[in-house]
């Protein structure tokens, strides 16, 4: 015994004093031993990973998957490429460290299909039931069959005995069958296919596939280890029981365990993870001693997690990142250094290369788009979902690793079927793109949905339809947009502010109608897929329209939800179309000031608990901001800006609503104060103080601002009073070469009329409202609305001047403002320079060119305990 301690130390002595030399003492860093296997793990890791991430940056400049960057990685660091060159296989990957590689790999492939069976859920399953299992199938018995009808040339030219030509049989025809689900979901992410009638149908689809085709898979393998008819057929019922084990009395169990420990409504605890990832190895564990792979137990591990609350969603969050950084490139280095393409080195190979390829694409792509024709939808939505169902990627590879690993492929043919996958992964998103462009997509169930145009309002008014008739409202849907929780007060003091009082007449038939729509941004993961597959329970769930539920309950109003995740760059696309679809009559926006964006967790003098007093609530808007704020308040101000240029229903955003404005109710009273300057903009922004003013507790300034005469001519000839370039302004010409200077970056809105025509449209307007004062032939609620409307004219060779100096004079006031005027080709911009120069607020050009000029003016000057900015819809009269 003495001696065997003596030896063991001796042992850890010179292993120790070995591995601490490194360098110093002559030791090859590279070098591979058993007992310091760590050094070239770590080479070799950040290897595969760099090489991974080089090619995805590279591939994805051609809009290609991150799965064929991975496959093609792996082939580069094999024999293909390489390894051809003298001493780097023998240095980088010897024989006796790819134990240790395949170690790694395999614990990560069985967290990917962990991942995967998180992804598959009911949600998508049940959704379109019949349609897509009568495409998925349809699609699985016909590739399964030219499978099975090219295994038996492939067999005999390649395989041969002593392999039993039904397991070949079996993996070829299962090869042909799959559908990568993972990748599936990441090509419908990049081409923003998720909320189209063919993203529904694929997502659909492509989980009933995989589930039937990961079943066969256990046969196949359930044959390959059965010596005998009785033990396939016993590894079989022990797979089918254990599964059922798994989706009953665990599933249920787990959900109680979620639920106990909090996770189903603050996310995954650590003790939940915990328990989880045990359940993970040991359903591995199970399937592995059964017979079967044991990635089928990692698979039905993710599948019976809990749905409930978004837990699902969050754990994948939770694992996805490592797991798609380190793990599956290691997985697709093992598959790659058994890939030799060198070996496919004569005409033969190639013709069958060819026949795999083309029987491959040719089944899976007529079979979908027969069957999905023959469901009703169109040939180019039929095709699109046939070159979809193509996808290959890891779940082929996983597969093809098993048949490798248990000797029905060789490794010619083996590297035959990457090639295939490989050339499929390339040709499906320039086919999908050329198929489904972004003009020819349908979004899911939007064509059902009738809504009112709201492009013909000034040929209303032209033709002497008043706005409000027979008592309605002018408006009575709403789109309220909601992003997060910090902002939702605001929203809520807005909604409040267009809803009728309930002192007001209601009118029969009329119901008010809010739908709250809370966009979150989607980033780069899976993660996102599963969120817009889970939009049902994230509803539920969300805080930000939980509060609006309360609101309407609150209220008597019928409140709509709605939740989407959605790329940056696709937010304001998604409002508009959101808007048309829901038949919006007004979408509520709020834009948040810079001084917002501060970031400051001192005390905000203009919290209502605030102990210090603010002289302007707007000052600290005239100092902006710097550094992650003042980025984030230009982000803000773009997206902004956007959605208001490609919005086509009228727009009403806030700025900064506060606290005086929470009053508006029983017993309180608002004043409201409407410089009107003319254009399509102000004559929106006039309907609306028209339907604030229904509500008896709100009263309403309205003021037609014009300049003097000598400044209407210098607008009509400007080439006399000043030059273009001395102006330093952009000037954009209308339809009669009428110079019209545009406030808005994104395009100038001169929505299909002239100069003339809009001027004529604004006086017809304000003449009929001013008419209307002493009429007795209109309806009371809007005689009553219009008592309490006081109407006059006013000019001045600064209307911008007197328009805040009459407003400083109402306090506490509501200001309503249009965003674009036509008084802007009188230079209303220079006059705001000067308003901006005299409070120092210098250097607002992001603000004047998303709020407009007049709202900047009064935000600037601090007179107005908030502002509205109305913008008409951008839709041309013909």
């Amino acid at each position: 015994m003495p001696k065997f301690l003596d030896a063991l130390v001796f042992r850890m002595w010179e292993k120790a004093s070995t591995s601490q030399g490194g360098l110093l003492s002559r030791v090859e860093p590279m070098a591979f031993t058993t007992f310091d296997a760590l050094r070239l793990w770590i080479i070799q890791i950040c290897m595969i990973i760099m090489m991974g991430q080089l090619l995805s940056v590279c591939l994805g400049k051609i809009r290609q998957p991150k799965a064929a960057a991975e496959v093609l990685s792996g082939i580069l660091l094999g024999p293909t490429a390489m390894g051809r060159i003298p001493g780097f296989t023998k240095h980088m990957f010897p024989a006796q460290s790819l134990p240790y590689l395949s170690l790694v790999a395999n614990m990560g492939i069985y967290l990917f299909l962990f991942i995967v069976g998180l992804k598959i859920d009911a949600n998508i399953i049940t959704r379109n039931t019949r349609l897509s299992l009568f495409i998925a199938l349809s699609t699985m018995v016909l590739s399964f069959s030219l499978g099975a009808a090219i295994s038996v040339p492939l067999f005999h030219n390649f395989i041969g005995p002593p392999i039993e030509f039904t397991y070949f049989m079996l993996f070829t025809g299962v090869s042909f069958s799959i559908t990568s689900f993972p990748v599936l979901c990441r090509m419908l992410t990049a081409e923003k296919l998720l909320d189209t009638t063919v993203g529904v149908v694929v997502l659909s689809a492509g989980a009933y596939n995989d589930v039937v085709c990961w079943s066969l898979l256990a046969l196949a393998v359930a044959f390959v280890n059965g010596f005998s008819a009785l033990t396939v057929l016993r590894t079989l019922l022990t797979y089918v029981a254990f599964t059922a084990f798994l989706m009953w009395p665990v599933r249920i169990e787990l959900l109680r365990f979620a639920r106990f420990t909090g996770s189903t409504e603050n996310g995954p605890t650590v003790l939940f993870m915990a328990v989880t990832v045990v359940l993970l190895w040991v359903c591995a564990f199970t399937m592995d001693i059964v017979g079967i792979s044991a990635i089928f137990g990692a698979f039905l591990t993710g599948v019976i997690v809990p749905r409930e609350g978004a837990l699902a969603n969050l754990l994948t969050e939770k694992v996805e990142d490592m797991v798609t950084i380190v793990f599956l490139p290691l997985y697709f280095t093992l598959s790659g250094l058994n890939t030799d393409l060198g070996l496919l080195n004569n005409g033969n190979t190639w013709g069958f290369i060819i026949a795999i390829i083309s029987l491959d694409f040719v089944g899976k792509f007529s079979a979908c788009t027969i069957t999905t024709r023959v469901s009703g939808l169109s040939w180019r939505e039929s095709s699109t979902v046939g070159s979809l169902m193509c996808c290959k990627g890891p779940v082929e590879l996983i597969i093809l690793k098993i048949g490798l690993s248990t000797g029905i492929l060789t490794q010619r043919m083996f590297s035959m079927f990457v090639l295939e996958a490989l050339v499929m992964a390339f040709i499906i998103t320039p086919l999908v793109s050329l198929l489904y462009p972004p003009e020819r997509q349908v979004r899911a169930l939007a064509e059902d949905i009738s809504y009112r145009s709201t492009g013909d309002r000034d040929e209303d008014i032209v033709d002497g339809q008043f706005p409000m008739t027979e008592g309605q409202p002018w408006r009575s849907r709403f789109t309220v947009v909601l992003d997060k929780f910090d902002h939702t007060s605001g929203m809520l003091v807005a909604t409040q502010l267009v809803l009728p009082s309930p002192l007001a007449p209601t009118s029969q038939g009329t119901e008010i109608s809010v739908n709250a729509l809370h966009l979150i941004q989607m980033s780069d993961h899976n993660l996102d897929i599963v969120n817009s597959s889970a939009v049902d329970a994230l509803i539920h769930t969300d805080p930000v329209l939980d509060v609006f539920r309360t609101f309407g309950e609150l209220n008597n109003v019928r409140v709509s939800l709605a939740l989407s995740t959605v790329p940056y760059e696709d937010m304001p696309k998604t409002i508009s179309e959101h808007a048309t679809r829901d038949g919006s009559e007004l979408i509520l926006l709020q834009w948040l000031p810079p001084w917002s964006f501060s970031g400051d967790t001192t005390e905000d003098p203009y919290s209502p608990h605030s102990t210090s007093i603010a002289p302007n609530s707007f000052e600290a808007l005239s100092s902006g901001s710097t550094g992650a704020g003042s980025l984030a308040a230009t982000i803000h101000s773009q997206l902004v800006r956007r959605i208001l240029a490609e919005s086509n229903t009228d727009v009403a955003l806030f700025i900064d609503p506060g606290t005086s404005l929470s009053g508006i109710g029983s017993g309180s009273a608002h004043h409201i104060f409407f410089p009107f300057f003319g254009g399509p903009d102000d004559r929106l922004a006039l309907e609306f103080v028209m339907q604030l003013c229904t509500n008896p507790e709100i009263s309403a300034t309205v003021v037609r601002m014009s300049k003097s005469v000598i400044e209407r001519v210098a607008a009509q000839w400007p080439s006399i009073a000043y030059s273009e370039e001395d102006s330093g302004e952009t000037w954009e010409t209308g339809h009669h070469g009428i110079p019209v200077q545009s406030t808005v970056i994104m395009s100038s809105i001169s929505y299909g009329q002239t100069r003339f025509e809009s001027e004529t449209a604004d006086t017809i307007l304000w003449e009929q409202y001013v008419d209307s004062c002493s009429s007795y032939d209109i309806h009371p609620s809007i005689r009553a609305a219009l008592s309490r409307i006081t109407f006059s004219e006013h000019s001045s060779s600064i209307p911008l001047h007197s328009a805040i100096q009459q407003a400083s004079t109402l306090k506490p006031v509501l200001v309503v403002v249009g965003r674009s005027h036509h008084l802007e080709s009188d230079d209303l911009t220079g006059e705001l320079e000067n308003i901006l120069r005299e409070r120092g607020s210098v250097g607002q050009d992001d603000t004047r060119n998303t709020i407009g000029d007049a709202a900047t003016a009064f935000v600037a000057s601090g007179c107005a305990t908030a502002v509205v900015v109305l913008q008409a819809a951008n839709v041309s009269i013909d």
